[in-house]
């Protein structure tokens, strides 16, 4: 097992998190291609959006629903700054996860966290773990705790 996968599972048990990761046959790199190999919605899957700060430079991360997208101007309004989309190489340097892996646990670096809110309605959401076919279920308001996310309305 990947380097980041052990620390998204190290993660899960610091939170008090009892996760269970699955390496799926195939890649789960898209909202889409996860949804199909976790035999569920879409809308169950987690995505995990790195933006930058355009001021600070600061990461934020946002967990939004597999079909929906973030709204640029609620997220900025939340950080209180503009946002653009982070650097793949440097969000791989700074959180240790790669784009398409980029878990709501484990991270290098302690990254601001938020949710939203309609990922709440679900009983089961399906979360990346650290590689592009390692995933994970969890119900959505204890994954927002175990990843110190405050929910809101982020997303169009």
């Amino acid at each position: 097992m990947s380097k980041s996968v052990e620390r998204v599972r190290q993660a899960a048990m610091t939170a008090g998190l009892d996760i269970e990761i699955r390496q799926m046959a195939d890649s789960t790199h898209t909202a889409e291609d996860a949804a199909i190999q976790c035999g569920v919605t879409v809308e169950q899957i987690v995505k995990s959006l790195v933006f930058q700060g355009a001021e600070s430079g600061k990461l934020y991360l946002f967990l939004v629903s597999g079909p929906r997208k973030l709204d640029l101007a609620k997220a900025a309004g939340l950080v209180s700054e503009p946002l653009h989309r982070a650097d793949p190489k440097h969000v791989r340097k700074e959180t240790g996860f790669a784009i398409g892996g980029v878990s709501p646990l484990g991270h290098l670096i302690d990254i601001r966290t938020y949710a939203d809110a309609s990922l709440m309605r679900f009983d089961v959401v399906w979360a990346a773990a650290g590689g592009t076919n390692f995933v994970f279920p969890c119900e959505p308001n204890v994954l927002a705790a175990a990843a110190k996310a405050q929910i809101a309305d982020i997303t169009v």
